[in-house]
């Protein structure tokens, strides 16, 4: 709680900077234009001041002139004690046209014989004014001339009033004016500080924090568009910025998954090209010895048919010549690529010559294969790679099964393109756990027992997979026994081949 306090009251650089470069400069315009006023107010209110010391002294300087004239000292200060109930004076005298008091009340001096300012109001006949210092006291002194008849100068008269006068009036204005500057200086502070953060502040914290979250790797969060309409358009701005960011980096991702694609493809086509050609020189050269030694053979099995021994060993030649034609036929079979020509394949037919060429060759008594398949459903495809792929895999069932197989075709599309899934299950002991699926696909790798098999044939169904984009699942199923899961697009499609496995 102290902490999210602490970071609300600590001001953000815009906040400072609004601070610095607009507030503050107002705040002393404005101080400025006080302290201006001020200034102005006290010139205006000295010098009505000064006007109402001058009215008093024009009042009363016709009878004091009169009276000095008759010689009515009595006059004279009647007169000058009547000041008093004028206006706020301290003190008025009359004096002489040399300086000598004449007569005087309140505080006033006694002797202005030497005084040049007295000089000057007898000499020009002008009224002076002073700041002078009386009987201890700082007062404000206005020289009168008094005339007699003739219109000579006949004496003065000084009026006196405190000095202290002029700055009190403005005293408590000058307080006022600067407690409401002060007042305002906090306000507009205040103001400016909390609603910079309503309308602003919240709005740009919100937007960082999108941008801090996003550089965390938060790549889906968008920032709020709120607020004023130009961080709203930012908002936008950044939002839209990420989704063609992400866009870009889903179409990178989409280039590079199909580069890897094409690699693959690549190095699968270069992978069969050298292994068709050595499968094609080890057929040429092993095809005519074979086929020399399977016919000594058979002749002399014709020849010494009478003896046990030498059937038994000639059998033995003929079996083992059979495994090496079988395995070169299997490498051709592995390295020959798809025909261009592509056949109309009725599934139902081709799954039922299969299952005869495989009973040739697993020949048990136990063994029960099971077809689950409608009589219309076809496809296009180079049939004889389609049929290689179901005897490799049904011969593998069935070798596999304890007492039965399972053959089920059926109609099934997959990622929005209609296909035909054949699904081949035994009820065998299932895939080995310790071996993973590109083990199982490599060429030559078996899991039978030595000399059962030549670990070409699931290679060879991947093969034939990739050539007509489809896809291989291999899987135990859960009532037992291992499941494999070819499926082929109805229509010819481009090579794009998907194998998995499941446990």
């Amino acid at each position: 709680m102290k902490k999210s306090a602490k970071r609300f009251w600590r001001l953000s650089g815009m906040q400072r900077a609004l601070l610095l470069y607009v507030v503050l400069p107002l705040l002393v315009v404005a101080g400025g234009g006080i302290s201006f006023g001020l200034d102005r107010l006290a010139t205006l209110e000295s010098d009505r001041l000064k006007d109402d010391v001058e009215l008093i002294g024009r009042a009363i300087r016709l009878p004091v002139g009169e009276a000095l004239a008759s010689g009515d000292d009595e006059a004279v200060r009647r007169t000058l004690q009547s000041v008093f109930d004028i206006g706020r004076i301290y003190g008025a005298s009359v004096f002489d046209v040399n300086g000598n008091q004449v007569a005087a009340a309140g505080i006033t001096e006694r002797d202005l014989t030497t005084s040049q300012v007295a000089q000057q109001v007898v000499t020009t006949g002008e009224q002076q004014e002073r700041y002078r210092q009386v009987s201890g006291m700082f007062l404000f002194s206005h020289f009168i001339p008094v005339f007699d008849d003739l219109g000579r100068t006949n004496g003065f008269i000084q009026i006196n009033r405190r000095a202290s006068d002029f700055d009190a009036s403005l005293a408590q204005l000058s307080r006022t004016a600067w407690t409401t500057w002060w007042v305002l200086c906090f306000a507009t502070l205040a103001i400016v500080i909390f609603g910079h953060y309503s309308g602003v502040g919240r709005h740009i914290n919100a937007l960082t924090l999108a941008m801090q979250r996003v550089e965390r790797g938060e790549r889906s969060y968008r920032a709020e568009q709120t607020g004023p309409s130009e961080l709203a358009r930012l908002a936008g701005q950044l939002n839209r910025m990420l989704d063609s960011i992400d866009a870009k980096d889903q179409e990178l991702a989409a280039h590079q998954a199909q580069e890897e694609a094409l690699a693959k493809r690549l190095q699968h086509q270069k992978k069969m090209a050298a292994i068709g050609r050595v499968a094609s020189g080890v057929a040429h050269e092993l095809g005519a010895p074979l086929t020399v030694i399977d016919g000594r053979a058979r002749r002399l099995a014709q020849t010494y048919g009478d003896d046990p021994q030498a059937n038994r060993q000639l059998t033995a030649i003929r079996g083992q010549v059979a495994r090496l034609t079988r395995i070169v036929r299997q490498l051709l079979n592995y390295a020959r690529q798809q025909d261009e020509g592509v056949d109309v394949i009725h599934i139902r037919q081709l799954i039922e010559e299969c299952m005869t060429n495989v009973s040739h060759e697993v020949t048990r008594d136990d063994l029960t294969i099971e077809i689950s398949a409608c009589p219309d459903l076809q496809l296009q495809a180079d049939e004889s790679r389609i049929e290689l792929a179901l005897v490799n895999v049904m011969r593998n069932a069935a070798q596999a099964a304890s007492h039965h197989v399972w053959v089920l075709a059926q109609q099934d599309s997959y990622q929005g393109v209609d296909g035909i899934r054949i699904a081949i299950r035994d009820d065998g002991a299932g895939l080995p756990s310790n071996v993973t699926v590109e083990r199982l696909l490599e060429p030559f790798f078996s899991t039978k027992s030595h000399g059962e098999g030549t670990g070409l044939g699931l290679a060879i169904v991947h093969n034939v997979m990739a050539e007509h984009a489809g896809y291989l699942h291999l899987s135990n199923h859960p009532s037992g026994g291992c499941e494999v899961v070819l499926w082929l697009p109805i229509a010819a499609q481009a090579p794009a081949l998907e194998v998995s496995k499941e446990s």
